[in-house]
């Protein structure tokens, strides 16, 4: 009931059905031991839909079946039970798994590969061009904050930096269905914060974002919908906002009121409500925002840092910017208009010149004259050949000549 609820709100905005890019249906795991008798189901009955454009949580106590999931959604377990589609087919089609990132709870990448090899060597599992791959690196180094470090192995990474490499890796290939395992773990709030504007920017421009992750304030902050999973069941699935809304509750904002005024207020809400606990208090920010803010003063000192340097924007090409940083939406726009009639060329007029053509001419034959090769005369080369063979034969000696 949820998801059709959640559906027909979609399909109310945009005019149209939202599209599904993942369609789960009784999907069931059960793992077995060697003598094939059942040992764990990891995952029992799940069913859900996540649409084009949306940011789904997928949340749960440890050993509650998330990380199975994200497996069978990538194709890596094959189901016991029930049917997965990724964009209308098997997730073990070659084409589909094209069209997904994936950012995996540990970065498995080669130790001695530097940044920027590591990002070409995924780029190539892809069969991007060399160029494209190139540009695609660059934007994503820059975008991720390891720009200064790309010379580096990755061997040498921290934990925080090598989840932004790995981040990287998850989106060279642009992909229209992006997930993500813990993609914050590791990270400094500024990382945490980055990631958190990079999901909603992926989102904004279409794609799906599938986010499984322990830290519920970072899913509250990106998430549209969640799913709950408890023992491999479905124990809650809706939109985020109708699941944390309380309907017996009410939180009126104002700005700072005189004290008169306020007691008035607080006389009318008393008599409406009787002897319910009423509270009123100043709002504060969360440490996240405030971290953020002392980090930036400090930063504006100038304050040195070897650490990894805060991101800069989206890279281009995943905002759907061109080469020439035209969006691809306005590129095919253009391209598609009428083809304007070529402007006649304006006549350039030639001033007089100024220059002695008969003395430009004596030049011109001078150079000439200086330029061509000198042919030796046949004289000169007779005497040089009897010179050199006077010498050959006083070297030879008298019994020797000839």
């Amino acid at each position: 009931m949820i998801a059709t609820l959640d559906q027909t709100r979609a399909t109310a905005a945009t005019g149209t059905p939202a599209e599904v890019v993942v369609s789960v249906r009784g999907l069931t795991k059960v793992f077995r031991d060697f003598w094939g008798r059942p040992k764990a189901r990891a995952v029992d009955n799940v069913d859900f839909d996540v649409h084009r454009g949306e940011v789904f949580g997928l949340l749960g106590p440890n050993g509650s079946g998330k990380s199975t999931t994200v497996k069978l959604l990538l194709g890596l377990l094959h189901p016991t039970r029930g049917t997965i589609q990724v964009f209308g087919r098997s997730p073990r089609h070659v084409a589909t798994k094209e069209r997904i990132g994936y950012l995996p709870e540990e970065s498995y990448l080669y130790r001695y590969l530097d940044a920027r090899e590591t990002l070409d060597f995924f780029g190539r599992l892809f069969e991007l061009p060399a160029r494209e791959r190139g540009r695609r690196a660059e934007q994503l180094l820059e975008m991720v904050g390891l720009s200064q470090v790309r010379s580096r192995p990755v061997g040498e990474f921290s934990k925080g930096m090598q989840r932004r490499i790995g981040l990287a890796q998850a989106l060279i290939n642009d992909p229209d269905l992006v997930i993500l395992d813990e993609p914050t773990s590791g990270l400094d709030p500024i990382g945490c914060r980055e990631m958190k504007d990079l999901i909603l920017a992926l989102a904004r421009r279409g794609k799906t974002v599938i986010l499984s992750s322990h830290l519920l304030a970072d899913v509250e902050d990106v998430c549209d919908r969640v799913l709950i999973l408890y023992g491999g069941r479905v124990q809650a699935v809706g939109p985020l906002r109708e699941l944390l809304r309380k309907p017996d509750r009410l939180r009126i904002t104002t700005p700072v009121l005189p004290r008169p005024t306020l007691e008035r207020v607080l006389s009318l809400i008393r008599e409406a409500v009787g002897d319910a606990e009423i509270r009123v208090e100043n709002p504060t920010q969360n440490l996240e925002s405030f971290f953020l803010e002392v980090v930036e003063r400090a930063r504006r000192t100038a304050t040195e840092t070897s650490g990894a340097l805060p991101g800069a924007q989206v890279a281009p090409y995943l905002r759907g910017e061109t080469a020439a940083g035209m969006p691809a939406e306005r590129l095919l726009e253009k391209l598609t208009l009428p083809a304007e009639p070529p402007q006649p060329k304006p006549e350039v007029q030639v001033a007089g010149s100024a220059v002695d053509e008969r003395k430009l001419q004596a030049l011109t034959e001078s150079s000439s004259q200086l330029s061509a090769p000198s042919q030796p005369s046949p004289v000169s080369r007779s005497e040089d050949f009897t010179q050199a063979n006077e010498k050959l034969s006083k070297l030879l000696g008298p019994e020797n000549r000839p």
